[in-house]
């Protein structure tokens, strides 16, 4: 395995330059570290992690809390965690939670057991207890996708609220009237925001809400396929469905073509995330484009920021979506 002098050689640096800038990448010059970093990779270098340490106290690994790897957004979310960490000399440790707090806790503690020096929590709950840390320090963790309402640590997201509505208003102009959701799990905080937003676009168009037009699901493709039996089951069926994940989508439309019916010629629908299923399924999904890559990157950068007392920008990030409009959604027929 190739060694620090050989990289410092690669770099045209001093060795004690190429271990400042894995250790401090933040204090040395832009130009000087991305020679040192390249010549990291042609080297094919890395670190002792055990020495350093035991000489810093430290792991330099960061525990990443997802609610499932199945899900693809998510697995976008972890690849910008990853490039942003393995640029700044950090591991990234992925624990699969299930959503289950009992597992998140049991996670929090990688941290006070310096198997972790921080967290990146990607759904709304705060697995340290209260007095995880001294007062006046920071909490080693960063909120980010979906987030708590009162978080007591940064927090990354877009405006949930803000994005429904855009794409409710899309399905609006278009002539839909009646117009169903197919919903998050009704717990988080996205599936708050977002039905809001829905019904602010309805209200605002002079359209009552019917409950009945909505349904509950899980971000999965099988509850897509399932809303949609249950709506088909209506005396008078939407002729447009937003689904507050892609992948509820791609289930609804393979419910609806079994049903014979054609989208978007009979019914219109609307997914969130542009996954990259989306631009690829039949029809091309019209959906909210979320930037799952920024998330991971920004996550990276604010914990960092903790971990290593600089000084913090902002705390409260939200980050800019944009509606994606394909061939899923069409104007209803007469």
């Amino acid at each position: 395995m190739s060694n620090i002098r050989k990289v410092a050689e690669l770099a045209g640096v001093s060795v004690a330059t190429v271990s400042r800038t894995l250790k401090s990448p933040d204090i040395v010059s832009p130009a000087t570290r991305d020679k040192v970093l390249q010549a990291v990779e042609t080297a094919g270098y890395r670190p002792n992690r055990m020495a350093v340490q035991f000489r810093s106290r430290r792991s330099h690994n960061l525990a990443v809390l997802v609610p499932t790897i199945a899900n693809t957004f998510f697995a976008r979310v972890i690849a910008g965690i990853q490039q942003a960490a393995r640029e700044q000399g950090y591991g990234v440790l992925l624990c699969n939670t299930l959503g289950r707090e009992e597992e998140e806790l049991q996670y929090a503690g990688m941290v006070a057991a310096r198997q972790a020096d921080g967290i990146i929590q990607l759904r709304a709950f705060n697995p340290f207890p209260e007095d995880a840390v001294e007062p006046g320090q920071a909490l080693p963790m960063v909120n980010a996708c979906e987030v708590l309402d009162d978080a007591p640590c940064p927090t990354v997201k877009i405006d949930n609220r803000a994005a429904a509505r855009t794409l409710t208003e899309h399905l609006i102009a278009l002539g839909h009237r009646r117009i169903a959701m197919i919903q998050g799990p009704r717990r988080s905080p996205l599936t708050r925001d977002r039905v809001a937003g829905y019904r602010d676009a309805l209200e605002a168009a002079g359209i009552v809400p019917d409950d009945a037009l909505l349904c509950p699901g899980d971000f999965t493709p099988r509850a897509g396929h399932e809303a949609v039996t249950t709506l088909l089951d209506r005396t008078v069926r939407p002729t447009a469905i937003f689904c507050e994940s892609d992948e509820m989508a791609i289930g609804a439309i393979s419910r609806l073509k079994q049903a014979g019916l054609s989208v978007p010629d009979d019914v219109s629908v609307a997914g969130f995330d542009d996954i990259a299923f989306a631009r690829y399924s039949d029809p091309p999904l019209t959906t909210v484009a979320q930037p799952a890559e920024a998330f991971g990157r920004r996550a990276v950068d604010m914990l960092i920021d903790i971990l290593e007392a600089r000084g913090q920008g902002a705390s409260h990030v939200v980050l800019p979506y944009e509606l994606v409009i394909r061939d899923s959604t069409a104007a209803p027929r007469a």
